[in-house]
């Protein structure tokens, strides 16, 4: 599934980019006890009942609310060591499925950046879909 909106599928897109949180990721024992900082990524696609094409109503009560995400995935993050980036990544995307049933899609990387001295960030994007 394309992660762009799709007017014609009545889809927006909603994101949250690069939110930081020192969490306790990853397989080896120092990982475990030191948190670390890990960059977050969200991509939704949620309905969009004004598409496509009208304009809908200038109200905060018909949007995905990109804050609450964000407390979603930051909750997540930071409930506990998770020693793959795979998992901590699968249970945001599953999570953020849950908390609106407006959202179709979620796509979610998980980034370490300061795990490898002479590389950017490593990391996963999983994608989970509503049933």
């Amino acid at each position: 599934m394309s992660h762009l909106p799709d007017a014609a599928r009545g889809l927006r897109r909603v994101f949250v980019r690069r939110l930081a949180v020192n969490a306790r990721l990853g397989a080896y024992p120092e990982e475990e006890v030191a948190p670390q900082r890990v960059l977050i990524d969200l991509d939704l696609l949620a309905q969009d009942d004004s598409a496509p094409h009208g304009v809908g109503a200038d109200d905060l009560a018909r949007v995905v609310d990109y804050a609450a995400m964000a407390d979603v995935a930051r909750r997540i993050a930071l409930g506990g060591h998770v020693r793959l980036a795979e998992t901590l990544a699968e249970r945001i995307a599953c999570a953020l499925l849950a908390a609106d049933a407006r959202v179709v899609s979620a796509r979610v990387t998980v980034e370490k950046p300061d795990i490898i001295a002479d590389v950017a960030g490593v990391g996963v994007t999983v994608e989970r879909l509503r049933r």
